[in-house]
């Protein structure tokens, strides 16, 4: 089965694809969708649209992503959550049960501290990974993301106080909804 990890941002959202059907996770695809439009709405489209071509082209049965962390400022914080919510509607689209995670719990279950920089995070993506270079940030990013789900998955990853962790069910498709 793979997983589809996601680092979400408004301009520059990171990817990563794990297949996890044996025992070791392996590295199967990662990078990022760089949105080109000035306006938001348009950069939104661009992220649905590249991640619906990732699930395309993968066909993950799981999706993860990292929870809403607090940005520089409100402003960064509200383009960070459409981004967010974009890839979130769009894995629910395609059908895909959706976990998120904090960022220190990422950062904990793949570098063993939850107040690593992400050079550490990058570091040992690609040792764990056994990847030849190291990847750009975002897309390890999305890759920690992406084995922290499949820690979580064999139960290797606390619950503790440094990130919740919440799955969304797989469920029926918002084009079931009929209005009364």
């Amino acid at each position: 089965m793979l997983i589809l990890g996601i680092d979400p941002g408004s301009r520059l959202t990171g990817y990563g694809v794990l297949d996890v059907t044996h025992a070791t996770p392996r590295y199967v695809a990662s990078g990022c969708i760089r949105t080109r439009a000035d306006d938001l709405a348009q950069r939104l489209a661009q992220i649905y649209a590249g991640i619906s071509e990732l699930v395309g082209r993968h066909g993950p049965g799981e999706f993860a992503i990292e929870q809403v962390f607090m940005a520089k400022n409100a402003d960064s914080a509200l383009k960070l959550g459409q981004a967010r919510g974009t890839a979130i509607v769009c894995a629910a689209n395609h059908g895909l049960p959706v976990s998120e995670y904090g960022p220190r719990q990422i950062k904990q279950a793949v570098t063993g501290s939850g107040g690593a920089d992400k050079a550490q995070v990058q570091h040992m993506v690609t040792a764990i990974l056994g990847l030849s270079g190291t990847p750009q940030a975002d897309a390890a990013d999305a890759l920690a993301i992406a084995l922290t789900h499949a820690h979580a998955r064999l139960g290797l990853v606390s619950q503790g106080s440094y990130g919740g962790h919440r799955r969304r069910q797989k469920g029926t498709s918002w084009r079931a909804f009929r209005p009364s």
